[in-house]
């Protein structure tokens, strides 16, 4: 039997997988860790001790549990969080932890002198995209002002999937995909490295080469197989970021679809059909050649909802730690007879500033309406509804650039909450497909199998996708949260000031 191996890193957590030929899954396996946060504002990993420590491990036991012969897997892919900034050394060791995604926010200073410098309509005509704390350019840029010995040692400015792509092959690529985020750096129309402002940033041989996400990078070296148990040689895909491989598992393939990744942040991707760009979103290449998306992040979901678990439950956090229920559990129970809206409650989730539409790094949290009849379920649910005001303000800003919605797809562990599935199906009107519990390991696997030719088209890619169920909007609950949608919008423009004197 042939089978593929898909490994995803994510925030907290790497999880991977053994698929046959058949789209089956023998086995599962994953490994935790932490995000550093050492300052406010800053995110961080270990690239070795995390990323590579984990895809070591898992790659290791699935091989060993499974007792699969490392000759019998025909793929790998990679995934991981993106875009991240990680400089090497020239033996491809870090220099530091990687600055992580949209979350880490500590580049604010480079993204304004950015666009005074080029001037945002430029940017946005030249590379697609608005330069924010999704950006990879001005964390270079910061490196660069604030780490200069690091800066200058540097070979190489990488983002987490070519981090193990090349530690498992020797080659530096990055795929189209998650490319498109080194803004200023990455020409969507010449879809290559831009040289007409890449000099400010690093050189052009410092970044990894531009390629499509199923092509084959390169095999398996021989110190690569000693560490993950594979066989050496065995072909290594170019790899994308953890939401693109996701939307991979879920079936997001036809101009409409959209993926809704529930992790740690919110990620949003619409496929659409031709290239499309706005200010307020992030536009590229999609995972094959000649597909589009639009991409969309909030910086936090389930990493509110985890804040609201440490700093505010802690009596059901403990409860857990001694046997008793599940502390997220715990507050699904609490919710369950809480009005929409939450009895005058909104939330502005901007507590590790925001991404789209607004981006802002500098924006706050807001607890807004609060009273003594309020309580802590009140809070927790205006917390959950207001991702979903937040994916309803992204809808509305598709609608009035014309893009056509179709198809929603949520996947991650936010999902596993049916009310907060039922909120955001109610907020933004549209059935919710719930997505494959695989993740994007599966993706990851599915892609090394198209790669290596098991699969041969999209079409193809379909019939190895399951789906758990879908939610259906109610619309008298529609109507009302329309209003508190229309609030939440306000509520930053008014606050805006504020939060930056903040």
């Amino acid at each position: 039997m042939d089978y593929f191996m898909g490994i995803d890193v994510g925030t907290y957590e790497t999880k991977g997988m053994l698929v046959d030929k058949n789209g089956r899954i023998l086995l599962t396996d994953h490994e935790s860790h932490q995000m550093e946060m050492p300052k406010p504002g800053y995110a961080e990993h270990d690239a070795e001790r995390t990323w590579w420590h984990d895809f070591c491990a898992i790659s290791n036991r699935l091989i060993e549990k499974s007792g699969v012969k490392p000759k019998e897997i025909k793929g790998v892919g990679a995934s991981a969080i993106g875009p991240c900034c990680l400089p090497l050394d020239k033996d491809g060791r870090p220099l530091r932890k990687a600055i992580l995604y949209g979350v880490d926010v500590r580049a604010s200073k480079q993204i304004e002198e950015l666009k005074l410098e080029l001037g945002e309509d430029y940017i946005l005509k030249r590379y697609g995209n608005p330069i924010t704390s999704q950006s990879i350019g001005p964390k270079i840029l910061w490196l660069k002002e604030n780490e200069p010995d690091i800066y200058a040692k540097a070979d190489k400015f990488v983002t987490a999937s070519t981090y193990l792509v090349a530690k498992l092959t020797g080659e530096y690529c990055i795929d189209h995909y998650t490319a498109a985020y080194f803004t200023p750096m990455y020409n969507l129309e010449n879809r290559d490295w831009d040289e007409e402002n890449l000099d400010r940033f690093c050189r052009k041989d410092q970044l990894a080469r531009c390629m499509w996400t199923e092509e084959i990078a390169g095999g398996v070296t021989r110190e690569a197989a000693e560490q993950t148990g594979l066989a050496e040689g065995t072909p290594v895909i170019v790899g994308t970021a953890d939401a693109a491989a996701d939307a991979v598992g879920a079936g997001v393939f036809h101009p409409g679809d959209v993926l809704l990744m529930f992790g740690s942040s919110l990620y949003m991707i619409h496929v659409v059909p031709n290239l499309t760009t706005d200010a307020r979103y992030w536009a590229g290449p999609y995972l094959f050649k000649d597909t589009y998306m639009v991409a969309s992040g909030m910086s936090t979901a389930g990493m509110l909802a985890r804040w609201f678990r440490d700093e505010v439950a802690k009596d059901l956090l403990e409860q857990e730690h001694k046997g008793g229920l599940n502390a997220y559990e715990a507050l699904k129970d609490l919710i369950t007879d809480v009005p929409p809206g939450s009895e005058g409650l909104v939330v502005l989730p901007y507590f590790s500033g925001e991404r789209t539409p607004v981006n802002d790094p500098d924006a706050k949290g807001v607890i807004m309406g609060l009273t003594l009849s309020h309580t802590r379920a009140h809070i927790y649910q205006a917390c959950l509804e207001a991702i979903a005001y937040g994916i309803g303000q992204h809808f509305r800003g598709y609608q009035e650039i014309g893009m056509e919605t179709g198809r929603l797809v949520a996947v991650g562990g936010g999902t596993k909450t049916e009310k907060w599935m039922q909120i955001v199906s109610d907020v933004t009107g549209k059935e919710l497909q719930l997505g494959s519990v695989y993740g994007a390991s599966y993706g990851d696997a599915l892609l090394a199998a198209k790669a290596t030719g098991y699969i041969k088209s999209e079409e193809e890619l379909e019939r190895y996708i399951v789906y758990q169920k879908s939610v259906f909007p109610d619309q008298k609950r529609h109507e009302t949260y329309q209003t508190y949608l229309d609030i939440y919008t306000d509520l930053y423009l008014q606050t805006r000031e504020i939060m930056h004197k903040l």
